[in-house]
């Protein structure tokens, strides 16, 4: 698959993996809906690629999952078509589970699950009527293992490949694929923007995400793991091994886990 002509759609696209998906896919030769809560970020993300007049602005927020039809409705009109919708948005967390307060867990269900499925569901129709469609799921490695002070965004993150995982296999049929993209360490501001245990921001950086894969060169394994339309990607550095360790070594993943105290 090459992006060529195809109308690709991205949650999360004011900072981070999704600026960076943006910056590299701003120049291949297909269009770009970008979408995130901040108008005002977007549209100069939108001055900076390099055929403005292919990139479209729909700001809306996850969390309002009942306004996804009229989301999606916004989008198809954009380009007349949507070929691929890369689900990229949502928060992260940093709390140990006894300081948290259900309301938080609440948050990280309704905008890294409820919120990705929401419009998922709400595009579906569209991609079954055209016989054709690729959704791309950003989860995490957290998606496949667990680590302490990340229990609700892990929580979200197993849901998310639950849901997906059958998605695809119930629409093989009509041609719509899935790929589900769990990175490790990436070098954003997602350890800044995560929620503490009463729901306030972290406001801080962690060691292990500072020093993490750049954005760019994450982006860059991502697009190709989405042209190969490969069902699963782990990428980032040897914080990957801990899918197989989980897999095979499940003792051996939790006595490391705990052992480096990764916040």
């Amino acid at each position: 698959m090459n992006f060529n002509n195809k109308v690709v759609w991205i949650t999360g696209a004011s900072s981070g993996i999704g600026k960076g998906l943006v910056e590299h896919l701003s120049n291949m030769d297909c269009k770009l809906i970008i979408s995130a809560r901040n108008k005002a970020k977007l549209e100069a993300i939108k001055l900076t690629c390099k055929t403005p007049e292919n990139v479209a602005v729909i700001p809306f927020d996850l969390a309002e999952i009942n306004n996804m039809k009229t989301v999606v409705e916004t989008a198809v009109n954009c380009f007349g078509n949507i070929d691929i919708l890369i689900n990229n948005g949502g928060i992260s967390q940093r709390s140990l589970i006894v300081d948290t307060d259900i309301s938080v867990d609440k948050k990280l269900m309704d905008v890294d699950y409820l919120g990705t499925v929401a419009l998922s569901k709400a595009l579906l129709p569209h991609f079954i009527k055209n016989k054709n469609g690729h959704f791309v799921v950003v989860t995490s490695l957290m998606g496949k293992f667990s680590s302490p002070y990340r229990s609700g965004y892990c929580g979200a993150k197993h849901a998310l490949h639950g849901f997906f995982d059958a998605l695809r296999m119930e629409h093989q049929k009509d041609n719509i694929k899935v790929t589900i993209v769990c990175p490790g360490f990436v070098n954003t501001n997602i350890a800044k923007n995560a929620l503490i245990g009463d729901g306030s921001l972290q406001n801080k950086q962690d060691q292990a995400t500072e020093k993490g894969l750049t954005v760019s060169e994450f982006s860059k394994r991502m697009i190709k793991a989405i042209q190969k339309e490969k069902f699963e990607v782990y990428i980032g550095k040897k914080e990957i091994f801990g899918v197989y360790l989980k897999r095979f070594f499940p003792k051996l993943l939790h006595r490391l886990v705990i052992k480096s105290d990764v916040r």
